[in-house]
């Protein structure tokens, strides 16, 4: 295959956003790596990840920020929202507080982002059905009174984690086809490498698949 590590059209930023033991720290290591951290600590402030994925024959780079769940690291986190073109915001389906919290994080999203950007509702843990907190009727009519697009998930079995991820790509993608969402404004979330892009002298491509060094404190997510 002539298509190296850097050979692709688009970058879309992503935030994964949610309360503090959600997964998303696993959502994000499972889309990434393939793998589940059993013991997957939770973030301190924000970690970064990427993965090359193609949509409608275009590779795209997904620059992936999963942020601190914390109420202290809010004002940290916040700064991470600016630009992001796509906002994966998680639950967990056996902790309801984590649930009733949701409309705090939608609004963050919806006044930090910008007005396209694709906020998709994960329901995490979905493989914990004995211990279910929230019915997935209640979560995707939240989903739909609005706007978001939906899914329950599992960062231990991984289904349909990629399915998220995806979703948001294209969704991204239908958007920038249709001129709703303007490549050249600085908040699009979005970069556009018509040529493929080269590695550069851009630093981020080296933190392929990493936590870039974050410190983090154990718990069990």
């Amino acid at each position: 295959m002539s298509a190296g590590p850097y050979n692709y059209s688009y970058i879309f930023k992503y935030i994964i956003i949610g309360d503090m033991g959600v997964g998303k720290s696993c959502l994000l290591h499972q889309f990434t790596e393939k793998k589940f951290m059993a013991d997957c600590p939770h973030t301190i402030g924000v970690e970064f990840g990427t993965r090359i994925i193609e949509v409608a024959g275009q590779k795209i780079k997904l620059q992936i920020w999963d942020t601190a769940g914390q109420e202290r690291f809010r004002a940290v986190t916040r700064s991470y929202y600016r630009g992001a073109a796509g906002a994966l915001m998680v639950y967990d389906v056996t902790r309801r507080s984590t649930y009733n919290h949701l409309s705090s994080w939608l609004t963050d999203a919806r006044n930090l982002t910008n007005p396209n950007t694709v906020i998709f509702l994960i329901g995490n843990k979905g493989d914990l059905d004995a211990q279910r907190d929230v019915t997935y009727e209640e979560a995707q009519q939240f989903a739909e009174e609005n706007g978001l697009m939906f899914v329950e998930a599992s960062a231990k079995t991984g289904e349909n984690v990629e399915e998220a991820f995806l979703e948001t790509a294209k969704k991204i993608y239908q958007n920038i086809q249709d001129g709703s969402l303007d490549l050249n404004a600085a908040e699009s979330g979005v970069q556009h490498k018509p040529n493929g892009g080269q590695a550069g002298a851009g630093g981020r491509a080296t933190l392929n698949n990493s936590s870039a060094g974050q410190t983090r404190e154990n718990c069990s997510c």
